[in-house]
Parts: C-alpha cells; structure tokens; sequence
C-alpha cells in the first residue's frame, strides 16, 4: 500500500526564506497571509491530503467511474472526501471575497494544488477544473453571471469544466462544429459533441457549470468564428434555485490508461440552454483564461507525481534488502544491504529529488508572479509579472509534466519487479502521470508556443529581461566563495541558453521547419536554466541559514547535497541540447513520409 507525506517542511522553507511572502504584504492576497497563518494552513491541508484523499487514491483506482442510469457515480467514499474538502473552506481559498472566496494567494493555492495532486490525483481534479472555469466567468462575466454561479463555485456546492475538444479536432480548433442558436430568450441553444471532458459528469455536487465554445450561426470559419457559452447541467431558476434539466447528457466514459477516478466523458449537447461569456466571436481569448491557469496546474500535477512516486521509491529502497554495497557490506549483521546502498539506484532516486525540490521552488516563483499580474498597484510590475509568467507557462507545463512521467519511471524501476505489480501503487503513479503531457496543450504545441510566440513577444524585449533576471543573480553572487561554483556553472548554461535562441533567430524565421525540429530542444534547455536559477537561490538561503544558526541543519545541508547533484548531474545536459538544437531540421524531415 503506497504511503505519502506532505511536503510541508520544503514549502515553508520557501515561502518564507527563498521567496519571503511576507515581504509581498503590499499586495492585497498577502495581507492576512502572516507566517503562522501560512504555516497553519500548510499543515492543515497535510492532514486533509494525507488522511482523507490518500487513503482513498489506489481503491479509487481500481473502481473507477460508472455511467447508471445517465448519472456518472464516483468511487466510494470520493463524495464524502469531497465534502470534507469543502467544508473546509479549500475551495474559495484563492477566490475573491465578494463571492464567497478568501482571497488568498495563488503562491498557497498551488502548494496546496500540489499536495492534493501527489494524495490522489483523480478527486483532485474535480475541484481543479470548478477554479478554472470561476476564474474565467470572474474575469469575462457580466455582473449577472458573476453573482449567478461564483458564489456556489467558490463554495463548492457547484463544480465547473472545460469543453473545447471534438471527435474530429483536437488542438486545431478552427474545424469546430458544436453550433450556437440564437433563441427567443435571449440565450442560446447549443448542440453538439464534446469529448475527453474532465469531470463531465458526476455525483459529488449539485450542479455543474460548463463551459463550452461553439460557433454562432453565421459566424466565420476557423477560431476567429468561436464563441465562449455558459451551460449548466441543471438550469437555474431567477431566485438561484435549481429548475429542470438542461439538455446536456454524459453519452459515455472514456476507457482510458489512468486517472480512473476522474469521469473522462462524452457530453452530448441537444438544444442545451446556453448563456453568452465575453463577445461573440471572442471565445478563444475566453477560454485562454482557463487554459493558462490550468496549464499551471498540470505542471504541478508532473511534479506532484513525481514527488509521491519517489517517496515510495526511497522507502521501498530503505527496507528491501538486495546484494551487498559494492564498497563492501553496510549492515553486515543482516542478510543483505537495503538497495539504498547501491549507486544506481541513488542516481534515480537523487534525479527524482533534484527535479521536483526544483520545480518546487520554480512552481513558486510563477505563483508570486500571477499575483503580481493581478494585484501589483503599479501598472509596470503587473505587465512584466504578467510576461514572465507568460513566457514560462509551456515550459513549466511541458518539462515539468514529461519530467513527471520520467521520474514516475524511474521510482518504478527502483522497485524491480515489484514496481510492476498493481498492490505497490508504481503502476497507478505511472499511469496516471502519462495524460498530463498529453491535455491541456500536447507538450510539443507548448514548445512551439515558447518559441514561435513568446520568444518574438514585444520584440524580444520578455526573453531579454528573463535572460537579465538570472544575469543579475549571477553578476551579485559570482565573488560569493559560498556561490562562485554555482554561479560558474549557470553562466556558462545560460550562455548556451542565448546561444541557442540567437541560432533560433537567425534559422527559425526564413524555415519554419527549424523551429519545430528543434522547439523541444530549447524548452527543455530553457527549463534546466530557469531551475539552475531557481537552485542557486535555495543554496544562498540555505547557506546564509547556516551561518546564522537558523532553521533545520540536516534539512539544509541536504538541501545543498541535492543542489549539488544537479548542478553536476543535471545541469551539464545543457550541452547536448545546445547541439541538437544547432543540428537544425535536416535530418528530422528528410526521410520520406512513406519509409515510416
């Protein structure tokens, strides 16, 4: 039976010395956010991953979802979870008080994203996606509708999807067909198909607020004719109670490779009572809104995966005994050293750490810059936190969700043969870890998004002041005897980083074909850069910590321990990817299409 333990311990450490919270109480979210409330509300949402989501994460699994009668049901004991989850006051936590939220920042919102992801990946999706779907009707509502369904959202009481996939288009969302008429009320009749819709259907709220983009009748052809619609599962009556159905049915459940707990439907749309969000035509600018949010949270998921999937790794490889260290015997008094021991297993296990007490501290970062976006007084701050944040989204998305799947591999392979058989959870991490490359955006799309848009943006003006941010790190720290080793190497990473983007510039504009041969490349170059960055910072923290006899020693010094592995290990694959990048498209498209 897999175990988890939240990682609390790691969070505090950043929040308040990596990245200071307390430092942002300018900004409304942070006000009340002192460090007892944080610390208070980290260890809450410990107790609640660890003993209620947890425990239910593999028999969830197992049982799946069921289609009866038209209703999709929940696995047992996921309703009574949900409701614990939301009479905990979990779900407005980030959303804004006028609707029942307690406007908390999103810094807090996706640690705890995070530790409900790594406890049980398909209840927390449920919640994950009503967030989304609020944040887009709080920022393109109208007031009506903004009165009419955030309350019970930021409550709990009402879930929320996304609907954009069709049977016949997926990421080119120009050939959608789903069709919007214009009816006597003032509202619109949708009919249509949706598939692959998380949390299409189910029985753990009241009601479920869609929203789907369709296409206005006489629209234009392709995403400039896609209008964004409000769809409710059950229509709402003037006085906010609940009428008759609406004319939206789960037509079935996807059999799928993982994430069994989460219903994964077919909705049909039949002259389903839709309500207008934003301008007509504009639907696409919508639903971005919902879609970079939850981009965001799919890279938490690859690395809450990868945090819980390398938890059991280490403790399987604490207690399995197995050979003897090649250095000689290390508990000569048993029959066999625990793998631990062994090089090749450390290597995974160190690999494993190294990625996602990373990818923490970058996960951090991009939720400070979201608040800054939103709540900054000064006009500039929240341009260029809104930016950046742009600019790393598909990288965060993307490395972080492939390097999910990997490190979800690799604590499989720690348990031999074990791994492979169900009882152990290795099988479900795995499984589950392999959709989050795959939706919200495949990762090659996010690549080439990070380099045929978000490179140009503002005409290179964004990736210049990324380039500076970690320039600066290194210009202040490069005579620091304790950082001078770190910094050295991050120099020389970054300068293959605009190596690389200068090469992009130069090939990628005149053969586009440069650009998507080698997108991935760069992402994942950009990525190893941008945790270097984030891992020298925690170095710096730990080191000053040290010195001035603060905080946990051991945890530091491992904390340094592990800085050191992927500065070593890690960090010089930067390389290789500078030279992939520069090999250029030849040798990917001249084979023809017919050899394959």
């Amino acid at each position: 039976m897999p175990s988890y333990k939240a990682p609390t311990v790691d969070y505090q450490f950043l929040m308040h010395h990596v990245f200071d919270l307390e430092s942002y109480n300018n900004l409304s979210p942070f006000k009340e956010a002192s460090p007892d409330l944080i610390d208070a509300i980290l260890e809450e949402a410990a107790k609640l991953t660890e003993n209620v989501f947890q425990p239910l994460n593999q028999s969830g699994g197992e049982e799946g979802c069921k289609l009866e009668n038209g209703t999709v049901l929940t696995p047992k004991g996921f309703k009574k979870a949900y409701d614990e989850y939301v009479n905990g006051g979990w779900q407005g936590m980030t959303g804004d008080p006028e609707y029942g939220g307690q406007g908390l920042p999103m810094a807090i919102g996706l640690a705890i994203n995070e530790m409900l992801v790594s406890s049980n990946w398909g209840l927390s999706m449920y919640p994950g996606l009503t967030k989304g779907a609020a944040e887009t009707i709080h920022t393109w509502g109208t007031d009506e509708q903004k009165n009419t369904y955030l309350p019970k959202m930021m409550s709990g009481e009402w879930s929320g999807t996304m609907n954009l996939t069709e049977p016949h288009c997926g990421t080119d969302l120009g050939l959608l067909r789903t069709k919007a008429e214009l009816n006597d009320y003032g509202s619109y009749n949708i009919s249509g198909t949706k598939i692959f819709i998380s949390a299409g259907d189910h029985d753990l709220t009241d009601n479920i607020i869609h929203l789907v983009l369709a296409r206005i009748s006489g629209a234009p052809e392709g995403t400039d004719g896609i209008s964004l619609f409000i769809v409710p599962k059950i229509n709402i009556n003037d006085d906010g109670s609940l009428g008759d159905k609406n004319g939206v049915s789960c037509g079935s459940l996807e059999e799928k490779m993982g994430i069994h707990s989460n219903a994964t439907c077919l909705l049909n749309y039949d002259n389903a009572r839709g309500f207008l969000i934003g301008e007509e035509n504009k639907g696409m600018r919508a639903m971005f809104t919902m879609m970079n949010e939850a981009r965001l949270g799919v890279g938490v998921q690859g690395l809450a995966i990868a945090e819980v999937a390398n938890q059991n790794a280490a403790e399987y490889a604490r207690d399995r005994l197995q050979g003897r260290a090649l250095s000689g015997a290390k508990y000569p008094d048993q029959a066999a050293d625990p793998i631990i021991v062994h090089p090749d297993v450390r290597r995974m296990l160190m690999t494993n750490r190294a990625f996602t007490e990373g990818a923490r501290a970058m996960v951090m970062w991009a939720a400070l810059q979201f608040d800054i976006s939103k709540f900054d007084e000064n006009e500039e701050n929240r341009n260029k936190a809104e930016d950046m944040l742009s600019l790393m989204t598909p990288m965060i998305k993307s490395y972080m969700t492939d390097q999910g799947v990997e490190a979800a591999s690799r604590a499989m392979q720690c348990l031999g043969g074990h791994g492979y058989i169900n009882e152990w959870g290795m099988t479900q991490f795995l499984a589950d870890a392999r959709i989050a490359p795959i939706y919200e955006g495949t990762n090659g799309i996010q690549a080439m998004d990070l380099i045929g848009r978000k490179l140009p943006s503002k005409n290179g003006e964004v990736i210049r002041d990324y380039f500076a941010m970690i320039q600066n790190f290194i210009d202040e720290n490069k005579n620091n005897e304790d950082l001078s080793h770190y910094t050295s190497l991050l120099e020389k990473a970054l300068q293959r980083l605009q190596t690389a983007t200068m090469w992009l510039m130069q090939n990628a504009m005149s053969d586009p074909d440069q650009a998507g041969a080698t997108a991935h490349y760069y992402l994942n170059l950009m990525a190893l850069v941008s945790m270097g960055y984030f891992w020298a910072d925690m170095v710096e923290n730990s080191k000053k910590m040290l010195a001035a006899g603060e905080g946990n020693a051991d945890f530091l010094k491992s904390k340094i321990t592990t800085a050191n592995f992927f500065f070593n290990h890690l960090l010089p694959e930067t390389t290789s990817l500078r030279y992939k990048i520069e090999a250029g498209a030849k040798d990917v498209m001249d084979l023809d299409a017919e050899a394959f």
